[in-house]
């Protein structure tokens, strides 16, 4: 069974997110905000601190999300840069989407329109058939 670490959170999850690497997550879902056609300072300020090749051998799932299609290159031109320059043994194909077609509710759920999640669980069908298909998940919230 493969283990995908999820981050998320403040910078200070960042030596969490660097222990769970080493010592457990088979996966990585990365998942940044585009604006100006960049990745999140969060984000950032979270891979800026690792090691080189803190994703050596594993498996990586970049998500994004932005105001328009314009940004939608952003995963290949700015993301997929940074992952491959942590040596991951393989970085599935991404997914992005637009801020309007995820809505959080009154409790915290999200929720993704109807064409978007259909493009996140092919993406995600991906990410767990290079995994094995089998997954266990790790949180690094900060």
């Amino acid at each position: 069974m493969a283990t995908v670490l999820s981050v998320s959170g403040s910078p200070s999850a960042t030596s969490r997110t660097a222990r769970l690497l080493r010592r457990q997550a088979d996966g990585v879902v990365i998942g940044t905000p585009v604006y100006k056609a960049g990745c999140s300072g969060l984000l950032k300020s979270l891979l800026g601190p690792l090691p080189q090749y803190a994703l050596a051998g594993r498996t990586v799932l970049p998500l994004a999300t932005g105001g328009t299609a314009a940004h939608v290159l952003a995963i290949d031109y700015a993301l997929r840069p940074v992952l491959a320059s942590m040596a991951p043994a393989h970085i599935t194909p991404g997914w992005f989407t637009l801020d309007k077609d995820i809505t959080v509710g009154e409790d915290g759920t999200l929720t993704v329109a109807p064409g978007s999640a259909e493009a996140l669980a092919q993406v995600t069908d991906q990410f767990s058939a290079a995994l094995g298909g089998r997954t266990t998940l790790l949180a690094a919230a900060g």
